[in-house]
């Protein structure tokens, strides 16, 4: 009950924020329209709706767009739009400052590091209540990751059924930090309920992506002390003092006190950003800060909304409280054991960008170890190979079987805000089994694309 009035009462105070807030004078040029966007029913009897914007290839051979790979991608928070994905980080276009007359203005300009260079790329506001998706009510936002996961399928074959040619595209899924829980638990769903439906109604799921993915939080969370030391960003001293603030998430978590443990766990990075005097413990480069605020300030236009096919009233946010509050006690829940399931059964990819204090490679590596799978000794005995893109350093690759795993240089906790041209040459070379990502067994008919 106590949560159910947070929650109503953070909707309320954020509809009483942006009474006065002014929307961006901003335009969406034609060129840079998704291919379809608009909502996806997760309810029909309350309205409930994920909304979606859906670019296709830029360049495709039309002849085989039935076979054209579709990467659907969720964006983290938990309750950060997708949208910021779409305009900062893997989309077509990304928004940009930019001045004319001394006047400061917003526009697009085209993203060379684009995801949709040759697959289909969907965007999903996910949970809905987040971005501009649509939650009838506040009870209705989803409170773990099976509700999260029966909303996405749902929207996922209603976005299937859009479009014939949909039906037999190849599809992989990926998404950055909090949905390192969406990614294997949308995929741990669809992985079994596929076998209990007919042909028709299966999601044709071939691979998962996580970058910078929170997954198994116990674990993660018990890594920033020693990470933060061995880069110098902190003391001996303050190094024993964050170690009993993991400990208390840690023990929290064991104990199951939900909620408890989340606070715990923000106590952690508040202590490491104000000790290392940190502007954010996204990026320990101290000049680097992300300005995906100025999605925000875009798609607070009723220009933009109403190109998108969104009522020019609803006001965007970048990331939902209300959303974050709903989920507040799933933070530290583990979703391992899905990733456990899933790398039996369907490629997975890991990625993460060395700069980053949250959810960096440190962090994944540590529970990747503690993995159940009977693979984990082989790929951690694998070699890690030195990873090039255009002929220069990029990172490290380590792949066996259906895991890989690749550290990106210079990037922080979002790889394709930092690393564009290299994180689609990660994309396009993984799902297309090119390179590093190479199953010599394989022969894939895409090789050419």
């Amino acid at each position: 009950m106590e949560s159910k009035k947070t929650i109503s009462l953070l909707l309320f105070l954020t509809f009483l924020f942006h009474l006065n807030t002014h929307s961006a004078a901003s335009k969406l040029p034609t060129e840079a329209l998704p291919t379809k966007s608009g909502y996806l029913s997760v309810n029909s009897t309350t309205g409930s709706a994920i909304f979606y914007a859906f670019y296709e290839a830029q360049f495709n051979n039309h002849t085989c767009l039935s076979q054209t790979p579709l990467v659907i991608w969720l964006q983290g928070g938990p309750g950060c739009s997708s949208m910021t994905g779409n305009l900062y980080g893997i989309g077509p276009w990304r928004v940009t400052h930019s001045i004319k007359e001394t006047v400061n203005y917003l526009e697009l300009q085209s993203n060379p590091g684009s995801w949709n260079r040759i697959f289909g790329l969907l965007f999903l506001d996910n949970p809905i209540g987040t971005g501009f998706s649509i939650a009838s009510t506040p009870e209705e936002i989803p409170t773990d990751q099976e509700a999260v996961a029966r909303h996405l399928f749902t929207a996922i074959r209603k976005f299937i059924a859009l479009d014939p040619l949909f039906k037999s595209r190849p599809i992989y899924i990926a998404g950055e930090s909090y949905a390192g829980k969406y990614v294997p638990s949308i995929g741990y769903y669809i992985l079994k309920i596929n076998p209990l439906l007919p042909l028709s109604k299966r999601v044709n799921l071939r691979g998962l992506a996580i970058g910078n993915g929170l997954t198994d939080p116990e674990n993660q969370v018990g890594t920033h002390a020693l990470q933060s030391y061995c880069l110098g960003l902190i003391n001996d001293k303050q190094k024993t003092e964050l170690e009993k603030l993991q400990l208390e998430a840690i023990q929290l978590t064991k104990a199951g006190y939900w909620s408890d443990a989340t606070d715990a766990r923000n106590n952690v990075f508040s202590f490491l950003q104000n000790a290392a005097g940190l502007a954010s413990s996204f990026d320990f480069r101290t000049d680097h800060l992300y300005e995906s605020y100025l999605v925000e300030e875009f798609l607070r236009s009723p220009e933009v909304k109403k190109a998108l096919g969104v009522n020019e009233y609803m006001v965007f946010e970048r990331c939902s409280k209300v959303v974050s509050a709903a989920l507040h006690s799933d933070v530290m829940k583990s979703v391992r054991f899905k990733v456990e399931y899933l790398v039996e059964n369907t490629k997975l990819l890991m990625f993460q960008g060395q700069c980053d204090l949250r959810d960096g490679v440190v962090s994944v590596e540590s529970w990747i170890r503690k993995m159940k799978w009977e693979g984990l000794q082989k790929f951690l005995d694998v070699e890690r190979d030195v990873w090039y893109v255009n002929g220069v350093h990029a990172g490290y690759v380590q792949k066996s079987d259906n895991l890989s795993n690749v550290a990106v240089n210079g990037a922080g906790h979002s790889v394709s805000a930092d690393q564009a041209v290299n994180s689609q040459a990660m994309i396009e070379d993984w799902i297309l089994d090119r390179g590093l990502f190479a199953n010599k067994q394989i022969q894939n008919p895409f090789v050419d694309l």
